[in-house]
């Protein structure tokens, strides 16, 4: 039967429309596209005209959004990536049965992800670390930042364990030491090997600790 109240044509409910996926804001599309380039080839070698034809932007809106030009987008970038791998903590440590599995699986994952990217991806941010620390104090203290915020993500799950805290923070700045040495490590030599070592003295380290 027609609805007399819309004329003759039945209502239809705006919420039941199909909705286009919203396009992330300019903005974050240059974060997101400069976290990226960062973490494979580095700061040095990301340009702005290789960044905004990677997140489709307008030359003009890097300075817009960033008027501190390369060196403020290179350390919000850093920091993006930051929090998008500290997310890798909680979801590998929590479901673990215990906290030496824990490490053995952290370390296996790692290396199964650099050797599934040809050994092109790593962490995001020790390439940059080594790159900016000398030359760019916002750079460098956005990378410092990050690696605080691991230590900081990982510190109550070895506590959790049965480690003081002060232990718990060592074992913590051990661990990501280890990771990092090894993926310069496997990196150069392109094998796991120098992460499948690290992960097994770290966990060794953990289960001395709490014995």
């Amino acid at each position: 039967m027609p609805n007399s109240v819309t004329g003759g044509r039945d209502r239809i409910d705006p919420a039941s429309r199909p909705r286009r996926p919203r396009r992330p804001d300019t903005r974050k599309r240059i974060v997101d596209a400069s976290a990226d380039l960062m973490r494979l080839q580095g700061y040095n070698a990301t340009g702005i005209k290789q960044i905004v034809a990677a997140a489709q932007a307008p030359f003009g809106s890097i300075y817009h959004h960033f008027p501190g030009g390369k060196e403020q987008l290179g350390a919000e970038a850093v920091r993006a990536s930051g929090k998008l791998y500290e997310q890798l903590i909680p979801a590998v440590f929590d479901p673990a049965p215990d906290l030496p599995s824990a490490v053995r699986m952290f370390f296996a994952g790692a290396g199964q992800h650099l050797a599934e990217t040809d050994y092109a991806d790593a962490c995001p941010i020790a390439t940059i670390a080594l790159e900016v620390s000398s030359v760019s104090e916002p750079m460098r203290l956005a990378c410092a930042d990050v690696f605080a915020s691991w230590v900081d993500a990982g510190t109550p799950r070895f506590t959790a364990a049965g480690l003081s805290p002060d232990t718990a923070r060592e074992l913590v700045v051990a661990m990501i030491c280890a990771l990092e040495g090894a993926f310069v490590l496997g990196r150069a030599s392109r094998s796991t090997e120098p992460l499948r070592i690290a992960g097994e003295l770290t966990a060794t380290a953990v289960e001395r600790a709490l014995a």
